[in-house]
Parts: C-alpha cells; structure tokens; sequence
C-alpha cells in the first residue's frame, strides 16, 4: 500500500510541484494549505510523513509541529524561505526531523522524504497501542480504557473496535466489517456488525469518539468535539 504525505504550503506553486515529485515515487499525497486545514487533514488522514511549511499567515509551521507532536511522531520535514540558523534550531527543537530552505531541488526532496521515513520505519516498534482523544487501545493487551478506566469488552467487541481506530474517519462497510473481525465464513450476515456495534457505543460512553451511522453504507468512528 502506498505511503500517504501530507504537503502542507501556502504556495500552490509549491504543493503542485511536491505532488507531482513525490507521487512519481509512488506516494500518496494530500495538501493543505494552511496550519488549520493541515490539522484537519492530518486526523483525518493519518499520514506516514507530513512535508511541513514554516512561514504561513496565521497558524505557521511551528504551531502546527506543536500541535502534531503532542499526540504523535510521524516524522516532519519542515520547509522555508528562510537561511536563518534560529529557526532551523527551532524547528528542530520542536519535533521536526529535517529542514529544507526554498528554493530546493524537488529530487533532493524526495530523496530526504524517503531517508527519513527509512529512518522511521528502523526505529519505530509496531504500533500496539493507539490513543485518540481520552481512548486507549492496547491491541499487545487486548485492552482498551477511557480516562484511565478499562472498558469491559468481549472479544468481537474488542477487534471491532481496533477495526475503527485504526481507520479514523474513514467509512467502513458492513461487508468490510465482517471480513476483518468475524472473516468470510460470515459474508452476508451484516446484522452481526450492527448488533455489536450497539453494544460498543453504549460502551464509548464518554470517549472522545463516537461510531456514526452511514445510512446506506455503513460506520465510521469520528472525534467528538470538546
């Protein structure tokens, strides 16, 4: 499956030229162009690398690095139209994991954007615990808590809800339900999926998420605002 980046640039000239670079090698790519809209982007996305510019209007590169590291450490390349040291040593301080300065060469982008997601990939551990808003998912410990609490689950409840954070925001049918959590000796059977799913929300009873009802299609789990 191929990687997602999140280009993040005020300058459209700059994001089409990243796009057509970075999906030439075969990535996936996303923009935004503006600190708000990257956040956005970002949860809903879940990127494997965010290409990050420094000097936007409003909420700049920096804001945005913050507010990315407070939950998560997908690696950063920051861009800027600035030499100055201060801000490379910022940025880096901060969280990001390489800096580029305008005008680069896009072939010397990806080539940094590929070293440093090899560098990701070689020091990460397999991600065994997701956290979103107050929720916690152990899938090592098969356990899940809310606010520090330990959510009582049965066993399809348990992957089930794994199935749904690991696709934040993304529609998941009913048939793509039931093949992940119960496999094919239950095709057909999608009042399976609702009824667990019943069971489930009642259980996320204050959790910073809910499951939503996609009439026609299926679920997904979305981020309840504060």
């Amino acid at each position: 499956m191929a990687q997602k980046i999140l280009v993040v640039d005020d300058e459209q000239n700059i994001r089409d030229l990243t796009t057509i670079y970075l999906e030439k090698e075969g990535f996936t790519v996303e923009t935004a162009t503006d600190g708000p809209d990257a956040i956005a982007r970002f949860q809903q996305m879940q990127p494997a690398m965010v290409v990050l510019d420094l000097m936007m209007p409003g909420m700049d590169g920096f804001e945005v690095c913050r507010e990315i590291r407070r939950d998560h450490d997908v690696p950063i390349l920051m861009l800027t139209a600035r030499s100055d040291d201060i801000d490379k040593i910022v940025g880096l301080e901060i969280g990001a994991d390489d800096y580029m300065t305008k005008p680069f060469n896009p072939r010397e982008m990806v080539a940094r954007v590929k070293a440093i997601l090899r560098r990701a990939e070689g020091g990460r551990k397999p991600q065994n615990a997701i956290t979103i808003g107050n929720l916690l998912v152990d899938k090592a410990r098969r356990e899940a808590q809310i606010d520090d609490e330990m959510m009582e689950l049965r066993t399809k409840e348990f992957d089930l809800l794994v199935a749904f954070v690991e696709n934040p925001g993304i529609a998941l049918t009913r048939d793509q339900l039931l093949e992940n959590v119960w496999g094919y000796e239950y095709a057909g059977e999608t009042r399976t999926v609702d009824v667990h799913v019943q069971h489930l929300r009642s259980k996320l009873a204050g959790a910073d998420v809910q499951i939503e009802t996609l009439r026609g299609v299926g679920y997904k789990l979305i981020e309840v605002p504060a």
